[in-house]
């Protein structure tokens, strides 16, 4: 079986063992303006609740909670003191993004059944969810409701529900979000924009901690949990978090396979099994930064304007099947690549550079893991934010995945996701106790 359909079978059974329901999502109630409360819409043949419309105006505090509801979880059994693995609310919270603008950002907490067996109060985890897609229907929060959905043009796999389970099995409150605009329907989800994930990560959890129902307080000890794009989300939130969220004191950060240096990374997707998410950045970049946009509509030819437009209503297992192989050349006019274009052009290489993941120090420990065989996002570059935050003097635990490589593409990177899966929660929850990180920063020399 060829790597694409074979990475998508595994990630299908995954979601069926976690309860998959390949059914509608259904419509939330109307629970915005007041008047006649939001519409639904709808995205590549999914209806998107009415929940996620933003209202018009937004509250000027960073993290305040816009609106909830309950969110029914797809795998959920009765337990002696209530649903396990816990109760699940939907969320809509204020962020501010790139540019300074006000955005509401969904998400979901889930407070769990288990009890937390660690010192300290119940701790807290943002998961920052790997790549989804950028089709609204693609949300994580929707996903936790419909791990599955196969048919009316969408094939949408919640695989980052078992990392969530895995936290609330161990008594571990989490919050997921939803990024700047998946979910949402007031604009194109900023995929693997840098200060966009992080903001939408550090409000996530003081949305959480505002929530009536949740026991996690202001004195719970907080920590992030991101793989891939995740990572990224968690790499650049854990070295913002001093100026933006000073209020949200990090206890641990876990970044798996970070895309910290996106022109390595534009190289080593296009062409590859993951080339769609070339499409997802462009369209990201492009709503971002309005520069952008001139070079744009000289390079770019109908071919590959049709690319984007297609790419945008996408999750990730429909870019699979559909652009899995692509060649940025054929979107171009000229027939290069985007990767010579970023070259050739200084407002992209500048853009770029401001999306650098290393730069700073983040105030907390660390925990960098990638597979030395990772060719999607390059192991290299993401051992480099390693060494770029031990540079600084941060405290960071690097862990090396050392799995053979399976020719190339996506099974290099999904791989580590799942073997060190249970390190990563381990790690993180070590810190949620209360126990002293160790940095390997010293023979970082030696290791892949």
């Amino acid at each position: 079986m060829p790597a694409r359909p074979r990475m998508l079978a595994a990630a299908i059974t995954a979601a069926v063992a976690l309860g998959a329901q390949a059914v509608p999502a259904a419509v939330a109630g109307t629970a915005g303006d007041p008047a006649t409360g939001p519409a639904s819409e709808v995205s590549r043949g999914v209806e998107i609740p009415a929940f996620y419309t933003p209202p018009a105006e937004l509250p000027a505090a960073d993290g305040t909670l816009i609106r909830s509801e309950h969110l029914p979880l797809a795998l959920s059994l009765p337990g002696l003191e209530g649903p396990l693995p816990g109760r699940a609310t939907r969320l809509m919270y204020k962020s501010t993004d790139a540019n300074g603008e006000a955005v509401a950002v969904t998400g979901a907490y889930i407070e769990p059944a288990a009890k937390w067996r660690g010192d300290g109060p119940r701790p807290l985890v943002a998961v920052a969810p790997g790549t989804m897609g950028q089709g609204d229907q693609c949300a994580a929060s929707m996903a936790l409701e419909n791990p599955l959905r196969l048919g009316d043009g969408t094939v949408s796999v919640g695989y980052e529900n078992l990392s969530v389970y895995r936290l609330l099995l161990r008594g571990v409150a989490v919050v997921v979000t939803d990024y700047v605009g998946l979910g949402t329907t007031d604009r194109l989800h900023t995929y693997v924009n840098r200060v966009d994930g992080a903001h939408a990560v550090l409000d996530a959890v003081r949305a959480a901690r505002s929530l009536d129902s949740a026991t996690v307080t202001a004195g719970s000890r907080v920590g992030l949990f991101g793989y891939s794009q995740g990572g990224g989300a968690t790499a650049a939130a854990a070295e913002l978090q001093p100026a933006y969220a000073p209020d949200v004191p990090l206890a641990g950060t876990y970044a798996g396979a970070p895309p910290a240096d996106l022109t390595e990374v534009t190289e080593a997707i296009d062409g590859g099994d993951l080339a769609g998410a070339l499409g997802w950045s462009l369209n990201g970049f492009l709503q971002t930064e309005p520069a952008l946009r001139p070079v744009a509509d000289r390079y770019i030819n109908a071919e590959g304007r049709e690319a984007l437009k297609d790419l945008s209503t996408m999750c990730v297992g429909d870019a699979l099947f559909g652009y899995g192989g692509a060649s940025s050349e054929d979107w171009t006019t000229t027939g290069q690549s985007i990767s010579d274009i970023i070259r050739a052009e200084p407002v992209l290489r500048d853009f770029l550079a401001e999306q650098r993941i290393g730069a700073l120090k983040p105030g907390s420990p660390v925990r960098v893991a990638t597979g030395v065989s990772d060719d999607l996002v390059p192991h290299g570059q993401s051992r480099q934010l390693a060494v770029d935050w031990c540079r600084k003097g941060a405290t960071v635990s690097y862990a090396p995945v050392l799995l053979p490589g399976v020719g190339s593409g996506l099974l290099n990177h999904f791989a580590p996701l799942l073997t060190d899966q249970g390190s990563a929660i381990s790690w993180l929850t070590d810190r949620l106790s209360g126990e002293p990180a160790r940095s390997n920063c010293g023979s970082m020399p030696l290791q892949p």
